[in-house]
C-alpha cells in the first residue's frame, strides 16, 4: 500500500469524525433501527410515476408492491400482488389473478381498479411521468400518452373539463366521450378539437384552469384540460375486482420483469384524491402497498421505515425498523461504516476502495462483481460545436479510457466503448472507434478548430459526488493534453442536476444507466426521439424505425439482431460518450443475510434480515475473491 493512499484514508477518517458527530446527536434521540444503509443523495420523491433515480428506487419497491417482484438472488419474477397469471399463445395477452389478502397500508383490498387508475395516471400526459413509455407495450398506451398528438379523426376519444383554480392537482375534471371528428390547426402549434357527442358535434380547445376561469374562448370553442384517445381503448381491462387482463401492442418477452418495475405499482387513489401532489407522498399521509411503511421523512437526515402489518407477505418480512440515510458524501457514508453507523453502503470512495481491496486477507464485507449498468457522458446535440458529430467523434478517440478505470476506478471496472453492458446472454456487444489521437485531432481540424484553436470552452455537468467530479476533471485534463481544448466542471446536487439534465441545461453531461430488466431494449431505447430519458436532442428516424421493428420481432436471434443495428448506429453518431461498466462496489455488514450480488445490483429490503449471532461468511460472500 503506498504511503499516499494510506495518508489520502487516514485523514477520511479523521474528517469523518466531524460528519460522525453530526449524525450521531441527529440519532441519538431515536429508537435505534435493526438495519440501517447509506442511500447516497436526498430523494426527489416517492411517487413511482415520478421516481427515476437509485435513490428513489429503493424507497419505492420498500413502499410500494406490484404485480410481481423479483427473487433477491436470481432476479427471476415471483408472484407479488398477482398470485398467479396466465399467457396467451400470441403472447399478446397477460390474465393477471390478484391475490384476495393484499391490502393497503390502511386495511383496503387492493384490486384491478387500483392497477387500472395507477396506469391511466402513469400515462396521462399530465402526469408528465418520465417512465411513461414504460406502459407503451400495453395496446395503445402510446397513443394515450400523446395526448391530442395522438388521436386522429374516426377515433374514440375523452375530453377532460376544467376544474376551477385551486382544485387538488390530483382531481380529474368531468370526462366527456365521443369520436373525434376533425382537428383544426390553429396558430403557435395549438389545435382545436372538433367531437361528435351524442349527435351533436362540439369544438373544444385544451387550456390551464386558470384561463378557462377567467374568460371564454374567442370561439364557439368550449374550454377543456385536453382530449385524449379514450383510456378504454387501451389494453388494460378490469375483469372482476381480482381479474385485470393486459393487451399488448406486440408480443413483449420482459414483460414480468416490467410489471415488477417500481413505474407499473399502483397508487391509492383515494389517498391521492383527498391530499393532492405532492402532500399524500407526506408520512402523515401516505396509504402505501408494500412490505414497509413510511414512519417520517427528515430531510437531509434519513427516511424511516417500519414494517406494514397490512403487507400480504408479512411473514416473509423479518425488519421490524429501517433507516435510510440521506448520505451524498461517499467519505461520509464510508466512516458511517466504519463506525458502525450503517449496515450497509452502496458505494465506496476510490482512494479507500483501493487500500481495502488490497487487504491481507481479504475483507469479508466487500465483493465487487459486474452488473447491467453503463458509465457514459452525454452531448447536447443541439448546442455547438457538439452539433457536428466530427467534433463527438473527436472527443471520444481522444478519451483514454484505460487511464480512467486504473486510476479511479480500482473495483475492475473495465473501460467501455459500448451502450449496452456486457452480461446479456446471447448479446453481442457492439463498440463504438477505440482511442486515437492523431485521428481526433484530424476530426477537429476537419470541424473547424485545428489544434483547438477557436474551440468554445464547454462544460461537464455531474450529480455532487467525489468519483464523478474525479471522472470529470480527468477528462478535461486528457482533453487539454490531447486536443489543446478546454472543458471547465460543475457539479449539482441529485434534484438539481436531474432537473438540468431533463431541462437539456448541459453540454456535456455524466449519465448512468442500469438495467430496468435483463434485457438490451431496456438500454438502447433510452435514445429514441421521443423517449423522456434522451435529453441530447439527437434523433434518428432509422434509430427509431429499428427500435419499433425490435418491439413487433417475435423471434429472439432476430430482435437482438435489429437491435444490435441500431446501438451501431448510435455508437456511429455519438450522442453519448462511453466510458466504462460498472461493478457493484456495496460493503455489507457480515450479519446481514439476505443480500446476494446479482445482475442488477437490486437489493429489495424485504428480503433482507440481521442475524447478529451467525458466523461464517453471508450469502454476498459467495463467490467472492
Amino acid at each position: 500500500m503506498s504511503t499516499f493512499y494510506r495518508k489520502l484514508l487516514v485523514w477520511s477518517i479523521l474528517f469523518g469524525i466531524v460528519v460522525i458527530g453530526v449524525w450521531s446527536s441527529l440519532a441519538e434521540r431515536l429508537p435505534p433501527a435493526d438495519f440501517t444503509f447509506a442511500n447516497e443523495s436526498e430523494v426527489k420523491s416517492i411517487d413511482p410515476a415520478l421516481v427515476t433515480g437509485q435513490p428513489e428506487g429503493r424507497i419505492a419497491y420498500a413502499l410500494f408492491d406490484g404485480l410481481v417482484r423479483n427473487d433477491p438472488e436470481t432476479l427471476e419474477p415471483l408472484p407479488g400482488i398477482a398470485k398467479r397469471w396466465e399467457i396467451s399463445d400470441d403472447k399478446l395477452t397477460y390474465k393477471m389473478f390478484l391475490r384476495g389478502d393484499a391490502r393497503w397500508s390502511d386495511g383496503s383490498p387492493v384490486t384491478a381498479q387500483d392497477f387500472h387508475y395507477s396506469w391511466r395516471r402513469l400515462l396521462n400526459p399530465r402526469t408528465a411521468a418520465e417512465y411513461a413509455y414504460q406502459g407503451w407495450y400495453f395496446k395503445n398506451g402510446r397513443r394515450y400518452s400523446q395526448g391530442g398528438s395522438g388521436i386522429t379523426p374516426g377515433d374514440s376519444v375523452e375530453v377532460e373539463l376544467n376544474l376551477a383554480p385551486g382544485a387538488l392537482n390530483t382531481l380529474r375534471g368531468q370526462v366527456l366521450r365521443g369520436e373525434l371528428v376533425r382537428v383544426v390547426e390553429r396558430e403557435k402549434d395549438t389545435r382545436d378539437y372538433v367531437v361528435r357527442i351524442e349527435g351533436t358535434e362540439v369544438c373544444f380547445r385544451p387550456t390551464d384552469d386558470v384561463e378557462a376561469s377567467e374568460r371564454l374562448p374567442d370561439s364557439d370553442c368550449r374550454w377543456c384540460r385536453q382530449v385524449l384517445l379514450d383510456y378504454r381503448k387501451v389494453g388494460i381491462e378490469v375483469i372482476d375486482d381480482f381479474t385485470l387482463k393486459i393487451q399488448l401492442e406486440h408480443p413483449t418477452p420482459y414483460l414480468l420483469g416490467l410489471l415488477g418495475f417500481y413505474p407499473l405499482f399502483p397508487v391509492n387513489r383515494h389517498c391521492l384524491e383527498t391530499h393532492g401532489q405532492p402532500a399524500w407522498t407526506k408520512a402523515e399521509n401516505l396509504v402505501n402497498n408494500g412490505p414497509f411503511r413510511m414512519q417520517f421523512r427528515r430531510l437531509r437526515d434519513r427516511i424511516r421505515l417500519v414494517k406494514n402489518e397490512h403487507y400480504w407477505n408479512q411473514a416473509a418480512v423479518q425488519l421490524q425498523v429501517i433507516d435510510a440515510l440521506a448520505v451524498e458524501s461517499l467519505t461520509t457514508a464510508l466512516n458511517l461504516y466504519f463506525t458502525d453507523k450503517v449496515d450497509w453502503i452502496t458505494d465506496v470512495p476510490a482512494p479507500a476502495l483501493r487500500v481495502l481491496m488490497a487487504a491481507d486477507p481479504p475483507r469479508q464485507d466487500l465483493n465487487p462483481a459486474p452488473f447491467l449498468c453503463s458509465y457514459f457522458y452525454l452531448f447536447n446535440t443541439t448546442r455547438k460545436p457538439l452539433t457536428d458529430p466530427r467534433v463527438r467523434q473527436a472527443l471520444s478517440l481522444a478519451l483514454d479510457r484505460a487511464e480512467i478505470c486504473s486510476r479511479l476506478m480500482p473495483a475492475g471496472e473495465p473501460p467501455s466503448l459500448s451502450l449496452v453492458p456486457p452480461g446479456i446472454p446471447g448479446w453481442e456487444q457492439q463498440r463504438a472507434a477505440a482511442e486515437n489521437n492523431d485521428e481526433a485531432r484530424r476530426l477537429l481540424a476537419e470541424a473547424g478548430y485545428p489544434e483547438g484553436k477557436g474551440f468554445p470552452r464547454l462544460e461537464i455537468l455531474t450529480n455532487t459526488q467525489e468519483s464523478h467530479q474525479a471522472i470529470s476533471e480527468l477528462i478535461r485534463k486528457q482533453w487539454q493534453r490531447e486536443l489543446g481544448i478546454s472543458v471547465r466542471t460543475r457539479n449539482e446536487e441529485w434534484g438539481a442536476y436531474n432537473s438540468s439534465l431533463h431541462q437539456g441545461k448541459y453540454d456535456i453531461a455524466r449519465r448512468g444507466w442500469g438495467a430496468d430488466y435483463s434485457d438490451p431494449n431496456t438500454f438502447v431505447e433510452l435514445f429514441t426521439t421521443d423517449s423522456e430519458q434522451n435529453s441530447t436532442g439527437w434523433s434518428n428516424p432509422r434509430f427509431d424505425q429499428l427500435v419499433v421493428e425490435a418491439t413487433r420481432e417475435t423471434d429472439h436471434r432476430r430482435r437482438f439482431e435489429i437491435l444490435t443495428e441500431a446501438e451501431r448506429i448510435v455508437l456511429d453518431e455519438l450522442p453519448l460518450l462511453p466510458i466504462y461498466s460498472y461493478h457493484s462496489k456495496n460493503m455489507v455488514k457480515p450479519h446481514v443475510r439476505g443480500f446476494y450480488n446479482n445482475a442488477r445490483d437490486d437489493h429489495p429490503l424485504w428480503a433482507i434480515r440481521v442475524d447478529r449471532q451467525s458466523r461464517g461468511p453471508n450469502e454476498f460472500q459467495r463467490g467472492s475473491r
